[in-house]
């Protein structure tokens, strides 16, 4: 499979490495240029690319960046891109520790909602509760006891079979978490966020799980401030 990606940070990264040694064609972007992935492309056999060409690249586009960064997007980073391309959406809405305030997401949007309105395509959202090294190192066999489950929302049911696909590749246990406006069940600070749980685990946290924002999770007046002093 031809796969795009948009953000090579930790996920951005991950996803490169495990997905080249899957085997399929990655094109990777980030938005400092081609020159400064040289050494990610040289050790995953990955093509550093373009954000347009990492867009355009294949059959999934994985978005991979901080969520205020979003809007920063060329606005025809998608134009000429065909409607069956699957974009999918990893990032979190992290007000007090990196994005600010964003008011869309304060006033009740599920992030990828948002991210879908901002570059104007369906999203699918996914890899956005799990860290990095999990991701990298916790792939397991079908059946592994061990085996953690991600969930997996959107809309469009093709494209979400698609994910879900490539999520079981990895070694997880997908799950689908329903609509793209229920995602919120999956974003930081619900039951399924950063928790490595089973498939059962799982679909009970997204049962689980409160549509209201904990404070934590709340922009301020002050925001932002860091990971280590969130404000």
């Amino acid at each position: 499979m031809k796969i795009g990606i948009i953000g090579a940070g930790n996920i951005g990264a991950t996803l490169t490495r495990r997905l080249r040694a899957l085997g399929h064609e990655v094109s990777v972007a980030n938005s400092r240029g081609p020159e400064t992935l040289q050494a990610l492309a040289d050790e995953t056999g990955a093509r550093a690319v373009t954000a347009r060409e990492a867009a355009a690249a294949g059959e999934i586009v994985v978005l991979t960046i901080p969520q205020a960064r979003v809007p920063d997007l060329p606005g025809d980073l998608f134009a000429g891109v065909p409607a069956d391309v699957v974009v999918v959406d990893t990032g979190n809405y992290y007000p007090r520790q990196r994005d600010g305030r964003i008011e869309g997401i304060e006033q009740g949007a599920a992030e990828s909602r948002w991210v879908s309105n901002q570059i104007g395509r369906p999203v699918i959202k996914a890899f956005n509760n799990i860290y990095a090294d999990h991701l990298m190192k916790m792939g397991r066999e079908p059946g592994a006891l061990d085996r953690i489950a991600l969930p997996v929302a959107g809309d469009d049911p093709n494209a979400k079979a698609a994910v879900l696909k490539l999520v079981a590749e990895l070694g997880f246990d997908g799950v689908d978490a329903g609509t793209l406006d229920e995602s919120w069940k999956q974003q930081p600070g619900s039951p399924v966020y950063c928790t490595d749980g089973s498939l059962e685990r799982v679909q009970q946290g997204l049962l689980d799980a409160q549509r209201e924002r904990k404070p934590e999770w709340r922009g301020t007046e002050h925001s932002p401030g860091t990971f280590d002093q969130p404000r």
